[in-house]
């Protein structure tokens, strides 16, 4: 497709891949808030073989360009998982997504989404989602309020005019996201620290540090209560062992043991916290390069991480517990335990909560109990094909 000077095509060598996967680092080049990530792991996450969502998805990447240059990119493409859930959950049959969205002006926004609509109406699809880069457990949403400061370890960034061009392409917003900000130097509320304590002096409750040295059976386990966890919430899509095997590869590094808890019940796991130090602190000074030096850099800071900010990605309790007070207490034990941990050990002064469903009222309550403040919005928009 070639209008108006602007040429759209699907990606179809190794040369392509390589420009779908620079193009963010000229359009970003004057954003100080922008972290640019290790350009090896942006190809790995649009490479199959390298990223195990790739086991239940298809995906067609698109390039824009004009005179020759490379002025825009999207990807176009469909989870076999989604396809089967809920309908009332966002996915279900005949819903495609579209991401990793980057244009230099509306008009190449616009081409650029026009061309994603189509591959997906090719594909059978009859609703398209976006942005969600890839998977709904990566970078899901555009960010539409918090563009004043840099995003934690695998959140996303935006311009601010994208919002703009979306909208103006027909979508509307479905799905609000959040991110909460926690000065966790100060204590708890009262309130909160009673609970605490009484969970502190129930025998039947244990919070216990990951072993790191069990892994996979950790990895195992916690994959179990997530998917119990979060199986009714808007957008899920259960994680495989693929994916979870690739992430772990990605995040063990920065995996910490003092920072993933599980909460036993009667010494049975039924819920889990993981925290990560924020590896966004470390990598914005390297440009997304490890070369020369930035390799020396980087492990320096992975031996012995000193961060201002920790991000919880990830918080869940057993379904059949969630209605019960009982949640609320395992999940202020699990924060309470990770917050004393980040501070004394990692030197952190304040924690980022999230990823939150705008209709997540058990997580939210917990956030303003603990007196946290929103930082990040994102939005998830949809149109029907």
């Amino acid at each position: 497709m070639n209008e108006g000077g602007v040429a759209i095509r699907p990606i179809a060598t190794a040369r392509d891949r390589r420009s779908f996967v620079e193009l963010p680092y000229r359009l970003y080049l004057d954003d100080p808030n922008w972290v640019p990530p290790l350009r090896r792991e942006a190809r790995a996450l649009i490479t199959p073989g390298k990223n195990g969502w790739f086991s239940h998805a298809k995906a067609q990447l698109f390039l824009a360009k004009r005179g020759g240059v490379v002025v825009g990119r999207i990807s176009a493409h469909i989870d076999t998982l989604a396809l089967t859930m809920p309908v009332p959950q966002g996915f279900g049959p005949g819903v495609g997504q579209w991401g990793l969205f980057d244009a230099e002006d509306a008009s190449v926004a616009a081409r650029l989404i026009v061309a994603a609509e189509a591959w997906l109406r090719d594909q059978g699809m009859t609703r398209a989602l976006g942005p969600i880069s890839m998977s709904i457990w990566e970078e899901p949403g555009l960010l539409v309020e918090g563009y004043d400061h840099p995003p934690t370890v695998m959140m996303g960034h935006a311009k601010p005019e994208y919002r703009g061009w979306i909208e103006g392409a027909g979508y509307h917003a479905v799905k609000r996201l959040f991110t909460y900000d926690l000065d966790i130097t100060r204590p708890f509320p009262p309130l909160v620290q009673r609970i605490i304590r009484s969970g502190e002096k129930n025998p039947r409750i244990r919070i216990r540090d990951v072993d790191k040295s069990r892994f996979d059976e950790e990895a195992a386990l916690i994959l179990g209560i997530l998917n119990d966890a979060w199986s009714d919430n808007w957008g899920f899509v259960p994680l495989t062992g693929p994916e979870i095997a690739d992430v772990g590869v990605r995040l063990k590094p920065i995996v910490r043991e003092d920072l993933i808890r599980i909460a036993e019940l009667d010494g049975r796991p039924v819920a889990f916290m993981i925290a990560l130090p924020d590896l966004n602190e470390a990598l914005k000074p390297l440009g997304g390069s490890l070369l020369p030096f930035g390799w020396i850099k980087l492990l320096r800071w992975l031996r012995r991480p000193r961060v201002r900010t920790v991000r919880v990605p990830l918080l869940g309790v057993l379904k059949e517990l969630q209605a019960s007070r009982l949640a609320s207490q395992l999940a202020f034990m699990l924060i309470e335990s990770i917050r004393q941990a980040s501070v004394a050990g990692y030197g952190a002064s304040r924690a980022e909560i999230g990823w939150v469903l705008d209709d997540n009222q058990g997580m939210r309550s917990i956030a303003d109990a603990i007196e946290c403040k929103v930082n990040k919005v994102y939005d998830i928009y949809a149109r029907d094909l």
